[in-house]
């Protein structure tokens, strides 16, 4: 295990700044517990905002060179060991709710996408079947195009709304999100707060079918009760990621306590204590393996922030 480094405290200063804000500030805030590998050092500065206005209105205090980061639910994120200099913002309640209207559902971004999911069916809203497999945020989903058996946010997705470095509120449609597989090509530092999407009225019947085999699916085929990311690596144009490294022969490859998964070899598992840097280290390792034997390089799909311990 690596020593817990910590950062000057500046929230005295932030706080002074900001006379009128409702949501928790903290320093040196640990942020392991947040992701899913359950790893990595402290964030400078940590904000959850009450909701949107309360974001808005920190946005438009904060000093211009103090960077800002966003986190979600923490699925497919590696925090480094020297943790994330600067302020982290995390979305909660004030950004969970969920409401159906005819064919559309609007979510705010802290919502789980299984969630969502789960009330467009109850609504008889069909064609957001897939977020049902994602263990991941609305606000993911979003600056992800997350997708999966068959479905992409890019398909159901009408507009987001979110919040620029400034503090101000804007809403961008399908078209200006300019959406690629597993990105997007809007501004990175909007942090999405709400979504509209539309579906197509289906019989309830079918959604449930369709959800039970996305949830089937995902059950046999990938190891969601262990401490992992979900998919580590972009599916190379005409090619499986996982097939490319099981033919590099490193399913179960092992690292220290991370490991790649038996069940799924796109998946890295960290098995006990291993650091952000171990299972950084065994994603290195792996990608020049599979560099090596096939020619192909993966790109990460994984988000790594932070920086490395010292």
């Amino acid at each position: 295990m690596t020593e817990t480094m910590t950062f000057p405290d500046i929230t005295p200063d932030l706080k002074a700044r900001m006379p009128e804000l409702r949501g928790r500030l903290a320093a040196n805030q640990p942020l392991g517990p947040f992701t899913w590998f359950r790893v990595g050092g402290p964030a400078q500065v940590y904000f959850a905002p009450e909701d949107e206005s309360d974001l808005a209105y920190f946005l438009t205090a904060l000093p211009a060179d103090i960077p800002v980061l966003v986190i979600g639910v923490g699925s497919n994120l590696i925090v480094r060991d020297g943790g994330i200099p600067g302020v982290v913002i995390r979305l909660g309640r004030g950004f969970n709710d969920i409401a159906t209207d005819e064919d559309t559902v609007r979510a705010g971004t802290a919502a789980l996408d299984k969630r969502v999911a789960e009330a467009a069916a109850a609504a008889g809203i069909g064609g957001l079947e897939f977020y049902f497999g994602i263990p991941g945020t609305i606000g993911g989903a979003i600056r992800m195009n997350a997708g999966a058996n068959g479905g992409e946010t890019k398909d159901v997705l009408v507009e987001a709304t979110g919040v620029t470095r400034s503090g101000a509120v804007v809403t961008l449609n399908n078209a200006a999100l300019d959406f690629r597989y597993r990105g997007n090509g809007a501004d990175p530092s909007i942090i999405f707060t709400s979504a509209l999407y539309r579906g197509t009225i289906t019989a309830l019947e079918a959604i449930r079918a369709r959800m039970t085999e996305v949830q089937n699916h995902r059950e046999t085929a990938q190891p969601i009760r262990e401490k992992t990311g979900g998919s580590t690596f972009k599916n190379p144009q005409g090619h499986s990621a996982w097939k490319l490294i099981d033919a590099a022969g490193l399913r179960g490859f092992k690292l220290g306590a991370a490991q790649v998964s038996e069940m799924h070899c796109n998946f890295l598992i960290n098995t006990g204590d291993a650091s952000a840097a171990d299972i950084e280290a065994l994603g290195e390792t792996v990608r020049a393996r599979v560099k090596a034997h096939s020619g192909i390089e993966l790109e990460w799909e994984i988000k790594r922030i932070g920086i490395a311990h010292v």
